[in-house]
């Protein structure tokens, strides 16, 4: 493929609709600008090579036309010395070399076309180029911000999954035989209401039954 036909399929080409159908659109938009960047340089490598085929035909034409002066210039010396024939002669000389300089006035001319062509060809990819630059960049900070998304996203399913709420409710369990171990430790430094009530009952038998007893020692006889 021809590199003005690479050229054209490349600044034609509608990047936007490109991505669209692309399965990688970031591989397809890398690929893009490869591409673009290849081209740019063979571009100006080739524009550059025209414009040192334009210098070299000037210094050609340069040459042509001091050579068709100085034929011009001998001719005029000859009919001022009289010699109409070696005047002839040399206007023929300065005709063939007129014809030669206005063919290489030609060949600069399409040259320079040329050079101007290759020079909006240039600008004209430069700015494609750039604009591709600008998507791959986008391209790459939504990439950027998916991927910590699906990140987060994972977490919370990892998060919510039945292992983690496993350890959750045994871990609440633990916590509540805790607070269990605890209400017993309570029970025992502190008697219940109930059981204040029947230690006095059991002390009041107990007194009861010491007067009784120190009763019936006094009325035996000694």
């Amino acid at each position: 493929m021809g590199i003005f036909t690479r050229f054209r399929d490349i600044v034609s080409a509608n990047i936007n609709s490109m991505l669209d159908k692309a399965e990688d659109p970031e591989k397809m938009i890398k690929l893009m600008i490869r591409e673009m960047e290849d081209t740019l340089i063979e571009l100006k490598s080739s524009c550059a090579g025209v414009i040192a085929g334009r210098k070299k035909i000037e210094r050609k034409a340069d040459e042509i036309l001091a050579k068709k002066n100085l034929w011009s210039d001998r001719a005029k010396l000859a009919v001022k010395k009289g010699q109409d024939d070696l005047a002839r002669e040399a206007l023929v000389e300065k005709r063939r070399y007129a014809k030669v300089a206005d063919t290489l006035v030609r060949e600069i001319d399409e040259h320079t076309e040329l050079i101007h062509q290759y020079q909006e060809d240039i600008t004209e990819l430069e700015n494609k180029l750039i604009n591709a630059k600008e998507k791959k960049r986008v391209l790459l900070e939504r990439h950027r911000r998916a991927s910590s998304k699906k990140r987060a996203q994972e977490d919370i399913r990892r998060s919510d999954s039945g292992d983690t709420m496993a350890r959750f409710d045994k871990l609440e369990s633990r916590i509540e035989q805790m607070e269990a171990e605890a209400e017993l430790v309570n029970i025992k430094q502190k008697p219940s209401l109930n059981e204040e009530f029947e230690n006095l009952a059991e002390d009041e038998e107990i007194e009861e039954e010491l007067a009784k007893i120190k009763e019936e020692q006094a009325i035996q006889p000694e």
